[in-house]
């Protein structure tokens, strides 16, 4: 049986944020900017606060986005394909790698509500490659509960926790874009946070100084204006990712009672669930063969994708 609530087994389409809230070259003021954060922050809230069925697939596929991008910071080369293999391909309970570490901090940060405690903190750098000290990271809580209790507008109580925290650690700005998500979701009282900004750490020209090519990094000058202005396109590109989510989903909801494979519910449930599954699952119900051949059929359905590219050890997705 597929556990679906008939109230979000369907949908209409996910909105999208509107194209003067991504004004081509940035933004001429901070207003403005803010002006443009708040427009599509706020078109991308109706997404953030509905629990569509395929809401953890579309979560998931956000982690997978903000951990590619993480590569960089962390000076790692690992894409979108390398980090999938990192995680789904490994033995259950093993070590993913410190690249499929990574990963693993974004996919918790969207499955877990936005609440901040030094444990936590510490099991996520420590998912992030570095150390740091409890008192330290106890302190770092007690900033964000100040800020979660301010009237400063979220993107900049976003800006705000990613200063503070590059100020007290400068080789922590991958921690810092993961805690400006956590803070932006507490501010804006979402259930769930989504990872946004990490995509725009390196994007132009949110985060390029106008006198050139150097990056504006937290605390410096103009960095809460890039703030706002990242913001507009994450929220645009999620919006954008969840229409394209959605309608796949819809399709394998709609095709769901067809199929007479047993075990097939519990497949489709990990699709919407997940932003990939391996070809080679097995439940109770289910058999590592019956598993492919579902794979094929609903592949040649056209409402799953491969996502490996290769003719083994493949991985399936909306």
């Amino acid at each position: 049986m597929i556990r679906l609530d008939p109230a979000t087994a369907s949908s209409s389409a996910p909105p999208a944020v509107p194209a003067w809230a991504l004004a081509a070259g940035g933004a001429p003021s901070d207003a403005y900017a803010a002006f443009q954060a708040g427009a599509a922050l706020g078109t991308l809230d109706m997404l953030a606060r509905a629990q569509p069925a395929w809401a953890g697939a579309w979560r998931q596929r956000l982690a997978l986005k903000c951990a590619t991008a993480s590569m960089r910071l962390a000076g790692r080369a690992e894409d979108e394909a390398a980090l999938r293999d990192a995680w789904h391909l490994r033995r259950a309970g093993a070590d993913p790698g410190p690249a499929g570490a990574i990963l693993g901090a974004w996919r918790q940060f969207s499955a877990q509500p936005p609440v901040a405690t030094p444990d936590r903190l510490a099991k996520i750098v420590e998912m992030l490659g570095f150390a740091w000290d409890g008192a330290a990271l106890a302190a770092l809580c007690t900033e964000i509960e100040k800020l979660a209790r301010s009237s400063r507008p979220a993107p900049f109580a976003a800006a705000a926790i990613a200063a503070h925290t590059v100020a007290m650690r400068p080789d922590a700005e991958l921690f810092a874009w993961w805690l400006a998500d956590l803070v932006l979701a507490q501010s804006l009282r979402w259930p769930r946070p989504l990872p946004l900004s990490m995509t725009q750490a390196f994007a132009l020209p949110p985060f390029r100084a106008e006198s050139g090519s150097k990056r504006i990094r937290p605390g410096e000058k103009s960095f809460e204006r890039a703030v706002c202005v990242a913001l507009a396109h994450a929220a645009a590109e999620a919006c954008r990712l969840a229409t394209e989510i959605g309608r796949r989903a819809e399709r394998l909801i709609t095709l769901a009672p067809k199929l007479r494979a047993k075990g097939a519910g519990d497949v489709i449930q990990r699709l919407l669930d997940d932003d990939a599954v391996s070809g080679s699952l097995t439940t109770k119900n289910l058999s590592r063969f019956a598993a492919r051949r579902l794979f094929e059929r609903l592949q040649q359905l056209e409402v799953v994708r491969e996502l490996s590219g290769r003719p083994s050890f493949r991985l399936f997705g909306l």
